[in-house]
């Protein structure tokens, strides 16, 4: 019995680690750290998260994903972009707590389109193409994500590339970077199972 269980562990183990290193290797020549070398898109896709953390701090992955997709406008990387989050309920709105915050970095709002139904990263990529229209588009968050955002992205045949914002510290998210393993199996499983994002809905063009 212990044989056994200790074998299934070992099995499991082994399925998060290359399940992990093919999603890395599979998206690595899509995913670009400065503004200079990545190439112009019409749209980018800016992928959400809380503003602040359980702590009351400002969330470094929030503060460099919205300095990135600055620095992809004012460099004329994007001339769009999209921000997709959570707004479950009436007093969480990561879009629109991405849209004052970008309004007050100095991008025109009238350039600012909010995705209120990106409950999870497939959600938001998905609706990108089938909501917004988009099927070239960068998509902007940590190397990490990024890289789970393509893989999506290139089996739900979207022509995506990705701007990675500065890298949090292990030390500061360990928590983050041990989900996102997890996070890596559950979306493998989803497109197997061809899963949508949870709304749809009317399309909305960005011009």
């Amino acid at each position: 019995m212990l044989k056994k269980f200790i074998k299934s562990i070992i099995i499991i183990v082994l399925t998060i680690i290359l399940n992990d290193l093919f999603i890395s290797y599979s998206t690595q020549v899509q995913t670009f750290t400065t503004a200079s070398s990545i190439p112009a898109k019409k749209v980018g896709l800016l992928l959400g998260t809380s503003k602040y953390t359980v702590n009351g701090e400002v969330n470094l992955f929030y503060k460099y994903r919205l300095q990135a997709a600055k620095d992809l406008y004012d460099n004329d990387k994007v001339e769009f972009l999209i921000l997709s989050g959570d707004n479950s309920t009436q007093n969480y709105n990561e879009p629109y707590t991405m849209q004052q915050d970008l309004l007050e970095l100095g991008v025109p709002e009238e350039k600012l389109f909010l995705d209120h139904a990106g409950f999870r990263t497939l959600d938001s990529v998905v609706r990108a193409s089938k909501v917004f229209d988009e099927d070239n588009f960068t998509i902007i968050s940590q190397n990490f994500h990024n890289q789970r955002a393509l893989f999506i992205a290139n089996n739900k045949n979207i022509q995506a590339i990705a701007f990675n914002a500065k890298d949090v510290p292990r030390q500061v998210s360990l928590r983050v970077f041990i989900r996102e393993k997890l996070a890596r199996v559950k979306t493998v499983i989803d497109l197997f199972f061809k899963v949508e994002p949870k709304f749809l809905g009317e399309k909305i063009l960005i011009k």
